[in-house]
């Protein structure tokens, strides 16, 4: 009797901590889901990307191995995040149509860059595309949300960007992934360098200063709106560099 008692105040303990964990990482789900959430159309409501990353949450708790010598925030940051991502993946929250104006826009930026031969402004694109500057700025919009998931150059304790995790061990210390690490590393900041510096000054606040679009917006008195637009038109260029320099390597 003394003994089920015990594994009834276990059990209990066991789920008092588990809620426990899950109240103090809720900041962590919020903060990643409206993360998310300002890249996408208006449609899609907060609530259901908080609800998504309250799964991956419990899930993170609920499978993590303290002996795997990982922090449960940093595997709760993955699990937070991939929730939320295949939750948008099965809305089907980026329709084809959506995709391939993203590869219209990409192709544009090349193309007037070959034409002019130098860095092609709003106008120029919009030229190459035969449209309007605002109809531009409105596709800009249009395929913010497709930057879900793309360039997100969130750090860990390591400080290795997002992007060298999901692609090398960070414990590889071979002079080929050392090499390939720092030309990437010299092909991005070339390619950054090599774009306005107002996009340059969106980029380094967004991903690496980690602010939101408001943020953004509020140091350079611009609107979130137009900062969405800026960003994307940056991040297009990124592609279109990259992906010309480093051959079969998607952006």
């Amino acid at each position: 009797m003394a003994a089920a008692a015990y594994c009834i105040h276990q059990e209990v303990r066991s789920d008092a901590e588990r809620e426990a964990l899950i109240i103090e990482h809720l900041p962590q789900v919020r903060l990643i889901a409206r993360k998310i959430h300002e890249r996408l159309p208006e449609t899609i409501l907060l609530e259901d990307l908080l609800s998504a990353g309250v799964v991956g949450l419990i899930q993170a708790i609920d499978n993590f191995d303290p002996l795997q010598n990982v922090r449960l925030k940093t595997y709760a940051e993955f699990r937070i995040r991939g929730a939320i991502l295949d939750s948008l993946r099965d809305a089907d929250w980026a329709p084809r149509m959506k995709r391939r104006l993203a590869r219209e826009m990409e192709a544009a930026v090349e193309s007037a860059e070959r034409r002019l031969g130098r860095v092609p402004e709003e106008a120029d694109i919009a030229a190459e595309l035969k449209i309007s500057v605002p109809d531009y700025r409105l596709r800009l919009s249009e395929v913010a949300a497709l930057d879900v998931g793309e360039l997100e150059f969130l750090r860990d304790d390591s400080g290795l960007p997002a992007a060298y995790r999901f692609v090398i061990d960070p414990e590889e210390n071979s002079p080929v992934v050392q090499l390939e690490r720092s030309e990437l590393e010299r092909l991005i900041t070339t390619s950054i360098d090599r774009i306005p510096a107002v996009e340059r000054m969106v980029l380094s606040l967004y991903f690496f200063e980690e602010l939101t679009l408001r943020e953004v917006g509020e140091v350079m008195g611009l609107h979130f709106t137009r900062v969405s637009q800026i960003k994307s038109q940056a991040l297009l260029r990124l592609r279109n560099s990259i992906s010309a320099r480093w051959p079969g390597v998607r952006a």
